[in-house]
């Protein structure tokens, strides 16, 4: 047996040891919907299986009450790695997203892998980022980068659920953005000539950006929903509001469209005698960085466990918050199954998967491959140093493929 095998078989069985914990945590998160900056229940459910753990834990970091940052420090000198924990739901219809299961998964692999940690040195660190899923304030991982939280981390992983078992994936850019259009409330019998009509505005807005979409690529996005038309029928209503969703290949493509939005939306106030006010919702999210190295390396922990994987397309459609750490610290963010093939991530159908035998066994899966994948980096010296080489050169090919220097995607 090679030292690798032996070292792999052992976290494999500090997770198996633990599996029904695990399952029993992710499935209570699953039965605790709670959405962006509100996950009460999860963080603290995940901040108390750390602390068990030994784990030092400060809460309510980054501006973000339900955030965390646990760590465990061997006190020998070698690399730090960062496992990313989500546990926000979705409003309306749950964990139709599996943050269940990204969470618990995270937690199971940093604790197991922490008891090897007088072994290997190095540092293990839990990041708790709520709201990956938008909303006010929302994104959180922005935050966690711009206050300097990832400064010390050599390595980020993370797992999420899905309808197939992949590497990681190119995801999409995104900008969300409210725009909070005034008119003059009058009754609708009242004369036009003194009608200001915000939701008119609304109405004009929306019709641009139909028009727009006709224009653009098919690597942009534009989709958004009235968040207020009005009080009553009897009432021409004086404010009206959008929430539009800008996501594009790239952060700087994201914010070219989000200006022509913003121009549809001045149009609309010229044409109605309206006034708007436009600010961001949520931090933004950059598109994702692929690291070719530290995906070999999962591939290998995937191949380990049986898992198979599907490899016809390295593109996703969807946008995650992982990207924003993704341009300061390699990371990596696989998928494994949970469900069928044609299984489709925010409905009803995703949220049973979630908590589904299969959902069950992905989270044991996934917290091994994380685990194993972090031992490698602590111990593996030429391992972190090509995965390091190749983030810098992936920085570089995006900045050429995107039209920037690599200090503007740094910035």
């Amino acid at each position: 047996m090679s030292f690798l095998v032996e070292k792999r078989d052992y976290l494999h069985k500090l997770i198996e040891d633990n599996k029904n914990v695990y399952i029993q945590i992710s499935h209570q998160i699953h039965e605790n919907p709670e959405i962006g900056n509100e996950e009460f229940f999860a963080s603290s459910t995940l901040i108390d299986l750390l602390e068990s753990a030994n784990f030092q834990v400060e809460k309510g970091i980054a501006g973000h009450e339900t955030s965390f940052y646990a760590i465990k420090d061997s006190g020998i000198e070698g690399p730090t790695v960062a496992f990313l924990a989500e546990y926000d739901a979705l409003p309306s219809i749950g964990h139709a997203d599996g943050h269940n299961i990204i969470g618990t998964a995270s937690v199971a692999a940093s604790i197991s892998l922490a008891e090897m940690l007088n072994e290997t040195g190095g540092r293990i660190i839990v990041l708790g980022t709520p709201a990956e899923e938008g909303g006010s304030k929302g994104s959180s991982k922005g935050n966690f980068v711009r206050l300097g939280y990832l400064e010390d981390v050599d390595v980020a992983l993370i797992i999420s659920p899905s309808s197939k078992t992949t590497l990681s994936c190119e995801t999409l850019a995104l900008e969300s953005l409210d725009f909070h259009f005034i008119g003059q409330a009058t009754h609708p019998t009242a004369a036009s000539n003194k009608t200001i009509n915000a939701l008119e505005a609304v109405v004009h807005f929306f019709n641009g950006i139909h028009a727009l979409r006709s224009q653009l690529p098919s690597d942009v996005s534009i989709h958004g929903i009235i968040t207020h038309g009005g009080d009553s029928p009897n009432i021409i209503p004086y404010f009206a509001s959008a929430r539009i969703n800008v996501s594009a290949k790239n952060w700087k493509k994201t914010e070219e469209i989000s200006e022509k939005v913003r121009f549809l939306a001045n149009g609309a106030t010229l044409v109605t005698g309206t006034s708007v006010k436009i600010e961001r919702f949520q931090n933004e999210v950059q598109d994702f960085v692929v690291n070719s190295v530290l995906d070999e390396v999962i591939h290998s922990e995937f191949e380990a466990i049986g898992e198979v994987i599907y490899t016809e397309s390295k593109h996703y459609n969807d946008s995650t918050d992982a990207g924003n750490i993704s341009y300061v610290v390699p990371t990596a963010r696989p998928s494994i199954k949970i469900g069928p093939d044609d299984l489709v991530a925010h409905t009803i159908e995703f949220r049973e998967a979630a908590k589904s035998k299969a959902a069950d066994e992905a989270l044991i899966k996934g917290a091994k491959v994380l685990a194993t994948t972090g031992y490698r980096i602590l111990t593996d010296a030429k391992l972190l140093h090509q995965i390091r080489k190749e983030f810098n050169a992936s920085l570089a090919r995006k900045a050429k493929a995107d039209g920037m220097g690599v200090c503007d995607l740094k910035d």
